[in-house]
C-alpha cells in the first residue's frame, strides 16, 4: 500500500497544470503553447511530436502538461502515447492500456473505440495498446495515415510522445507525417553533442523543429522550462 501512495503522488506532481492551473509552472507551459502558436504563425498546427535525444529527460510529463494547456485553451486535444517501448501516458492518467495506437495500426480496434475521455475537459488520450514487436514498422505503416486522418476529422490538435531519438527511429518516422516538433532537452543532463545529433538525424525525416523545451533549469522566481526558437 506504501509503494501504490508514492506512485500516486508522482502521477499528481506531473500534472500541475490541471492540479494549479494558475501556479507559475503553469504559466510557463502556458508561454512554451503561445510561442508554439507563434513559431507557426503561417501554417495551420493539427499535429505535433515531443521528443527528446535520450530517456529520462522529462519529455513525456512536458508532453501531458503541454496538451492539457491547450485543451483549457478550449482546442479538442488528442494525446498520443506513440512511445510502444516503454509507454507511461496511462500511468500518468491512470488509465487502462488493454486497447490503444497498435490497437488502431493493426485494425483490431477503431479510433473511436481506443480512445479515452480524460478528466480533463477538452482532451482525450490514446494509450500505447498492447506493446508490438515491431513498433517502428507499424508507425511508418499506411494505417497511421488513416488514423491522422480519423483524427482531424475529430480533434483540433493531436499530440504525440515519442521515444527518444538516439534510442530508435520512431521520432523519426512519425516526424514527417506530423506538421511540428518539439525537442525537450534536460539542463545539466542533456550533452550538447547529443541534442545537435538529433537535430541532425531530424532533418532528413524533414521534421520542422518548432523549438525547444530547456527542462530542470531553476530559476531565481521559480521558473522550471523556458522556451527557445530554433
Amino acid at each position: 500500500m506504501v509503494r501504490k501512495r508514492k506512485q500516486v503522488k508522482q502521477t499528481v506532481r506531473h500534472l500541475i497544470t490541471k492540479l494549479s492551473p494558475k501556479s507559475p509552472v503553469t504559466e510557463q507551459y502556458k508561454t512554451i503553447r503561445t510561442n508554439i502558436q507563434f513559431s507557426n504563425v503561417d501554417g495551420d498546427l493539427r499535429s505535433m511530436l515531443v521528443t527528446s535525444s535520450g530517456p529520462a529527460e522529462g519529455k513525456s510529463f512536458i508532453t501531458a502538461n503541454l496538451a492539457i494547456v491547450f485543451a483549457q485553451q478550449g482546442k479538442k486535444v488528442l494525446l498520443i502515447d506513440a512511445d510502444m517501448r516503454k509507454p507511461t501516458l496511462h500511468y500518468t492518467f491512470r488509465i487502462d492500456n488493454l486497447r490503444g495506437l497498435s490497437s488502431v495500426l493493426v485494425n483490431e480496434a477503431s479510433l473511436e473505440q481506443s480512445v479515452t475521455e480524460s478528466d480533463v475537459e477538452n482532451l482525450d488520450l490514446l494509450p500505447c495498446g498492447p506493446i508490438p514487436p515491431n513498433p517502428s514498422e507499424l508507425l511508418g505503416a499506411k494505417s497511421m495515415n488513416k488514423l491522422l486522418e480519423d483524427a482531424y476529422n475529430n480533434y483540433d490538435l493531436v499530440i504525440f510522445d515519442t521515444p527518444p531519438v538516439l534510442a530508435v527511429t520512431d521520432a523519426q518516422i512519425l516526424a514527417n507525417a506530423c506538421d511540428g516538433t518539439i525537442l525537450v532537452v534536460r539542463s545539466k543532463q542533456t550533452e550538447y553533442e547529443a541534442a545537435e545529433k538529433t537535430k541532425e538525424l531530424l532533418e532528413p525525416a524533414k521534421a520542422k523543429l518548432l523549438g525547444v523545451v530547456l527542462n530542470d533549469r531553476e530559476q531565481k522566481k521559480g521558473q522550471y522550462y523556458y522556451y527557445s526558437n530554433n
